[in-house]
C-alpha cells in the first residue's frame, strides 16, 4: 500500500499515541513533520531508545512506501528538520542519524552532502532509480 500525504497524521499518531502536534495545521504535512522532529528530540532527551528506534522504522516506511510527495516530505520535512532542531538545541543530529535504516540513511547522508556544498541539491548523489 502506498502512503499518501493525507495519511501522514494518522500514521504518526497511530504509531506514537502520545505525539500531539504543537499547532493547528495538521493538514500541512511539512509543519506536522516539523512538530514530530521536536517530539523526537524530547524522546532523545528522556532516553527513550525504544521509541527512537520505532521512529527510525517509521521514517524508513515513509521513504519506502510513500508516494513521491511523502518521500520528499520525509526527507525535507522530517530528516532536515531533525538535523536543524537538534543542532539548534545543542545536540549532535548524528545521535539520531545513526539509528536510520538504509533508505532513510541514504537521504540523511545526501542532506549532509548538500549542506556541505558537495552536491547541488539533495538527492543529486543518489541513483535515480531509488530517488525521491
Amino acid at each position: 500500500m502506498v502512503i499518501r500525504k493525507n495519511q501522514i497524521l494518522g500514521i504518526l499518531t497511530e504509531t506514537f499515541p502520545d505525539f500531539v502536534p504543537n499547532n493547528d495545521h495538521t493538514d500541512l504535512p511539512y509543519v506536522l513533520l516539523g512538530d514530530f522532529s521536536h517530539y523526537l528530540r524530547t524522546l532523545h532527551e528522556s532516553g527513550d531508545e525504544q521509541q527512537l528506534q520505532k521512529a527510525a522504522q517509521l521514517i524508513e516506511r515513509l521513504h519506502v512506501e510513500g508516494d513521491s510527495y511523502v518521500k520528499e516530505a520525509a526527507t525535507i520535512g522530517l530528516l532536515e528538520c531533525i538535523q536543524n532542531t537538534w543542532e539548534h538545541a545543542g545536540l549532535n543530529p548524528e545521535m539520531f542519524g545513526r539509528r536510520l535504516l538504509p533508505e532513510s540513511k541514504r537521504w540523511w547522508d545526501s542532506l549532509n552532502k548538500f549542506w556541505k556544498g558537495e552536491v547541488p541539491h539533495v538527492g543529486a548523489d543518489l541513483d535515480d532509480s531509488n530517488s525521491n
